[in-house]
């Protein structure tokens, strides 16, 4: 199929492609909290990622960005989920999110802010970016079966965040 018959037209719904990996070692997620001076989540955790670059599949997408921003080499990284963003404007947001092992390593400083390994069971006690409070039992969950999830987010007339689980 050509290019030119992809569909991809002026108008049509398009989305940013993101990822987003999390590492576990037994009890304990590897996040990251943002730094300070971040223009968003400061001070808050959220995992580790960030953007598809142009030629990338998404895959190669979040090893690149766990070596960039952890120092990490993860050869059992799985898609364990995905969730669309509806930003309420085009383009929306197609966040992929993997999950893999600790396998050993150092793990490097990041600009993004400092990595923690964090007690799962104390998940609840933290200032989580918005999401993860919901994102990351199915994160854990998907990872014990073996499963993939789908997710959905939108923000309602009041700006607070929705989520639809598929």
């Amino acid at each position: 199929m050509p290019v030119s018959d992809q569909g991809a037209i002026p108008g049509r719904y398009q989305v940013i492609p993101r990822t987003l990996i999390f590492i576990t070692r037994p009890g304990q997620v590897l996040l990251v909290k943002g730094s300070p001076n971040k223009r968003l989540w400061a001070g808050k955790y959220n995992g580790i990622g960030g953007h598809v670059e142009a030629g990338e599949d998404v895959l190669t997408s979040a090893r690149r960005e766990l070596l960039e921003e952890s120092g990490l080499s993860v050869e059992d990284l799985r898609l364990c989920g995905t969730v669309m963003i509806d930003t309420g404007d085009n383009p929306g947001i197609a966040l992929f999110v993997f999950i893999g092992n600790y396998q050993g390593g150092n793990i490097i400083a990041s600009s993004e802010g400092q990595l923690e390994w964090i007690p799962i069971e104390k998940l609840d006690q933290l200032p989580l970016v918005e999401d993860l409070t919901y994102l990351l039992p199915e994160v854990l969950r998907a990872r014990e079966k073996g499963t993939v999830f789908s997710a959905c987010y939108w923000y309602d007339g009041e700006n607070r965040l929705q989520i639809k689980w598929g």
